[in-house]
């Protein structure tokens, strides 16, 4: 079975709004072909759904007949903190004019729905921290991709890649080593603690999205 983005879902994807790069979108689509057989998915940070067309549509190529494979989706959907206005990656049309708070929500569903994934991507509306505590399934693959900020990168290593099962993949987006290439929380509260845990290791890379194995550890144990 090819792991290659249809091309309807690749239209679709290239015109979500949203932050990821044609070329790491292959690579997550890639590796989300190969790891979504062995259990479900979950993306943290989903803002209006580009990634999750490239989740979704790996999940619909692998899934069987009454048997569908699942991405779950967790982001309360009010917006990181470079998305706030003010900020150089700010959207006035996804504020929502009764409360003034960013809600993608809406066009996340939208988007899912056009590309007939609405069956294989499912939205957990809601803090990452929140939902990690009550969080107890085994991953085949977790995408963190949630908010750059200090603490919320550093919340999302503490909450996440306990539940990746060895063999599974921690997918890390906008990792830059170089601090002229982009911002540091990524690679430092989460890229860097996964490797210093000695429980990951580097498998691939494309731009800013660095895909680590698990190789060591039980699921469900704290790394730090």
């Amino acid at each position: 079975m090819p792991d290659t983005m249809p091309s309807d879902l690749l239209e679709l994807a290239r015109a979500t709004k949203g932050f990821m790069p044609e070329d790491e979108g292959a690579l997550l689509h890639a590796v989300a072909h190969r790891r979504l057989p062995h259990g479900p998915a979950l993306e943290v940070g989903t803002y209006c759904g580009k990634s999750g067309i490239y989740l979704g549509a790996a999940a619909r190529a692998v899934s069987g007949p009454g048997a569908p494979a699942v991405v779950f989706t967790v982001d309360h959907h009010r917006g990181s903190e470079e998305n706030q206005a003010g900020w150089e990656h700010h959207d006035a049309s996804v504020v929502d004019p009764e409360f003034g708070l960013m809600d993608t929500l809406g066009q996340f569903r939208k988007n899912i729905a056009r590309a007939g994934l609405e069956d294989h991507v499912i939205a957990v509306v809601g803090q990452s921290t929140t939902v990690a505590a009550h969080w107890r399934t085994p991953l085949s693959l977790l995408f963190i991709d949630g908010g750059h900020g200090e603490q919320p990168a550093r919340d999302d290593f503490l909450s996440w890649p306990r539940w990746v099962q060895p063999g599974g993949y921690l997918a890390i987006h906008d990792v830059f080593a170089d601090p002229a290439d982009g911002g540091r929380p990524p690679y430092e509260q989460i890229y860097l603690p996964a490797l210093a845990s000695g429980q990951f290791t580097e498998v691939e890379a494309v731009g800013s999205l660095r895909v680590l194995e698990r190789t060591s550890g039980a699921t469900g144990d704290p790394l730090a």
